[in-house]
């Protein structure tokens, strides 16, 4: 497939979003090309999440136009399931189903959605187990797992649909301070493989290690955009500088 190459992986253009009255994706615009990694930053209720969950369709758009890897993403039916299916998805909640092991959470959707052989898919699942460090957990359930270990199986997870793209939302706001880090280390050795990747998070210190690029969000809209360099040491709008102050004195 040649349209994997090269180009933007992901582009929103003048997408809306209500929640009723509230408004809560205000024309926005954004382009991630392959290999990219761009933090989404801003204060609760910003519409960061809402974003990610647009990418993949998690929740609809009242108007504008989202392409995955060139196409359209459609409303419904087989041909989003394809495009979903090149999206990986980390949750802040884990989302493993609770009665399959570590390694059936994995290998389900290799077999089901992409006819997998079970023998492939469960050596390709050990190979991802083994890389996020919990290759050792792979016939446990679910609720015998740390937190960390549950959001590292989650990341293995979705990369075993071998995804263009890889969503993350707030993967470790749900976590103890002491396996926040455990997560963040494989989703750095992500960033150093290449993976592209959204990243909602509150954790400004991968944001400055990790992203290509920041998304500052503020009431639905894309406020500001910027190297995290820049946009740490030197914030553009008043919004961005508040939030910053905040967060940056702590």
């Amino acid at each position: 497939m040649v349209e994997d190459d090269r180009g933007p992986v992901v582009e929103m253009e003048h997408v809306d979003k209500y929640f009723g009255d509230l408004h809560v994706l205000n024309d926005i615009n954004l382009v991630v090309d392959k290999g990219e990694v761009v933090v989404v930053i801003g204060p609760s209720g910003s519409g960061k999440s809402t974003l990610c969950r647009t990418i993949n369709r998690l929740e609809s758009i009242d108007s504008g136009t989202i392409r995955i890897a060139g196409k359209t993403l459609p409303d419904e039916g087989k041909a989003l399931a394809e495009l979903r299916a090149k999206v990986g998805m980390v949750f802040q909640s884990f989302n493993l189903f609770a009665h399959k092991t570590v390694l059936e959470n994995i290998t389900l959707g290799p077999t089901k959605v992409r006819k997998t052989p079970t023998a492939e898919a469960k050596k390709r699942g050990m190979e991802l187990l083994e890389r996020v460090g919990v290759a050792n957990q792979a016939s446990k359930y679910p609720a015998q797992l740390s937190g960390g270990q549950q959001q590292r199986v989650a990341i293995a997870r979705a990369l075993a649909m071998n995804p263009m793209v890889m969503l993350f939302d707030e993967p470790t706001s749900a976590l103890d301070p002491e396996m926040v880090n455990e997560v963040l280390d494989v989703m750095v050795s992500l960033v150093k493989q290449g993976m592209t990747m959204i990243v909602v998070t509150h954790e400004m210190g991968f944001a400055r290690k990790a992203g290509d690029r920041v998304v500052f969000m503020s009431d639905g809209q894309i406020v500001e955009t910027n190297t995290p360099d820049k946009f740490f040491t030197d914030p553009q709008t008043a919004r961005a500088q508040d939030f910053l102050s905040k967060i940056l004195t702590h």
